[in-house]
């Protein structure tokens, strides 16, 4: 995380846990944009499902916060989110509650030659993540991480024959290899469906 994004995760962590509803700040993602930002606020609830009811009741009072508080001076675009079953992963202790897991990590600088890992948590090594790659440990500093993801095993959670979780992922493959083509090819510009 930036700072910026570090800053704005410790203003708005104590906020959602006083709601009293159960739920807790799992990280932020601020993108900035000459014309518009984008922050948006990953939401958790540990004993049950996060609701349309929850990201609402977040939103409004973190935009209280926000509007109070200023930590982003030009316009910005807010969302509030649950994690879903492909959950970002913020923490150290975030990337440790999900050992064994498979993520998909993105790093802000190569290492060995790479930016990129797919691969299952092995363990967490005070701000060290160790990860199975290829049947290889590979070890990347928590610091180096710029944006983490659960794989979901589709399978495993009953929302596919494990045939077709098989043939999706190498379809899957192909369409993200097409994906990432095409996003080479725009300017990156997306209009928000909500407006802060």
């Amino acid at each position: 995380m930036s700072n910026k994004t570090d800053d704005i995760a410790a203003l708005l962590a104590p906020v959602i846990a006083s709601l009293g509803l159960g739920l807790e700040l799992l990280g932020v993602e601020y993108v900035p944009s000459p014309s518009r930002a984008l922050l948006r606020i990953y939401i958790d609830a540990a004993d049950r499902s996060v609701t349309l009811e929850d990201c609402e009741t977040v939103s409004r009072e973190v935009s209280a916060v926000m509007d109070v508080e200023d930590p982003i001076s030009s316009q910005y675009v807010l969302e509030v989110s649950s994690p879903g079953l492909d959950r970002p992963l913020f923490s150290v202790a975030q990337f440790a509650r999900h050992q064994g897991e498979t993520v998909k990590v993105g790093l802000r600088l190569p290492q060995d030659g790479r930016r990129r890992y797919q691969g299952r948590i092995v363990r967490v090594a005070g701000q060290v993540v160790v990860l199975e790659v290829d049947g290889a440990e590979v070890e990347v500093a928590h610091d180096n991480v710029d944006k983490a993801r659960i794989v979901p095993d589709y399978a495993a959670l009953g929302l596919v024959s494990e045939g077709k979780a098989k043939k999706g992922a190498r379809g899957a493959k192909s369409a993200r290899g097409q994906a990432d083509a095409d996003d080479s090819n725009t300017s990156g510009d997306e209009s928000p469906d909500a407006e802060q």
